[in-house]
């Protein structure tokens, strides 16, 4: 399965138990933009040091996907399909061209994509 950027967010909060189980499965990946979501927001250097260490470290034990030809074309499919953001295209493109799975908190966000499944930790049958 394929984490989005805010699964991995949530995921460091402490005391999580919905978003971690998702990330730390053995089968779990990340797109390479989610590093640069994650890491990259103008807020990063005002957290509390232990949320930084926790965010980078669920960044660096995860399995990350590099930005390929493949996916990039998947991403530029998708955008032209609808409106959505660059990064959410990727992420999306990710997921198809691995087939599997999408995490994500934001189901919205990918509602349009019929090939694309999405899992919702937050709303998910356990």
């Amino acid at each position: 399965m394929v984490c989005d950027s805010n699964i991995l967010i949530y995921a460091a909060e402490p005391g999580d138990a919905l978003c971690l189980p998702f990330v730390q499965r053995a089968d779990a990946l990340i797109a390479s933009v989610s590093r640069i979501e994650v890491l990259g927001f103008p807020r990063f250097d005002s957290l509390p040091q232990e949320r930084k260490d926790q965010l980078e470290a669920i960044i660096a034990s995860s399995v990350e996907v590099p930005l390929d030809d493949e996916i990039i074309r998947r991403a530029v499919q998708l955008r032209r399909q609808k409106k959505m953001s660059l990064a959410d295209a990727i992420i999306a493109a990710t997921a198809l061209e691995y087939d599997m799975p999408l995490v994500t908190r934001n189901e919205a966000d990918f509602k349009h994509i019929k090939e694309l499944t999405v899992i919702n930790p937050y709303t998910a049958q356990v």
